[in-house]
């Protein structure tokens, strides 16, 4: 009984959550980087953005402003102007958090929405960064102290498929940027993979 319950225990791992979903890739040779060119050129960018939480909704305005000092402040409102978040990015790799609305103000939010700027300002720290491959997709493996965050990208690295934050594993959160302009994306999404957190922007043109 015990032998046959152990059984449907591995069998069960092997099928979900136990499968390395990052199994299959394979070294080789290249230079990390090359990511470095999808960083996108914010200066004072505005997207329509949609937030979905659970079973909360938000919609307003991000905007992305690059300030003297070359820190990136990433601000939402909504259309009236009521401010949810004002988020700092500084040069040096800080974060600060000048503003939070009270309902959102958790540390498990704001560390979390914290991840997902620094997904999409793509600034890595490169220097134990690995290059890896599979099939048509090129892997950059950036190491964080749950996982590895992972920059995808054709073979020849001239198009940026998609990034990946993962546990040991599987991914855990999925960026997509897309149809860049003059070094900055129209479309940004990003979906969470256990549970419902997904954000999504599309750049407003002044």
């Amino acid at each position: 009984m015990r032998l046959l319950l152990l059984n449907s225990l591995l069998l069960l791992c092997i099928l979900t959550s136990c499968t390395n979903v990052y199994k299959g890739l394979q070294q080789t040779a290249g230079d990390p980087g090359c990511i470095t060119q999808f960083r996108p050129q914010f200066d004072n960018t505005l997207y329509s953005t949609q937030v979905d939480v659970m079973k909360h909704h938000l919609s307003g305005l991000l905007f992305f402003k690059q300030m003297p000092d070359s820190s990136q402040r990433v601000v939402f409102a909504n259309e009236m102007g009521f401010k949810f978040f004002d988020f700092e990015f500084t040069k040096d790799g800080q974060f600060i958090k000048h503003y939070m609305m009270d309902k959102m103000d958790k540390k498990a939010v704001v560390k979390t929405l914290r991840g997902d700027f620094e997904l999409v300002l793509l600034h890595p720290d490169l220097s134990k960064a690995t290059v890896k491959q599979a099939g048509a997709l090129r892997y950059v493996v950036v190491p964080t102290a749950k996982g590895n965050n992972y920059y995808i990208t054709d073979t020849a690295c001239t198009k940026l498929e998609r990034v990946e934050k993962s546990s040991s594993r599987k991914p855990v959160v999925k960026a997509w940027l897309t149809d860049y302009k003059n070094g900055v994306p129209d479309t940004i999404l990003i979906r969470h993979q256990g549970f419902k957190f997904n954000i999504s922007l599309q750049r407003v043109q002044k």
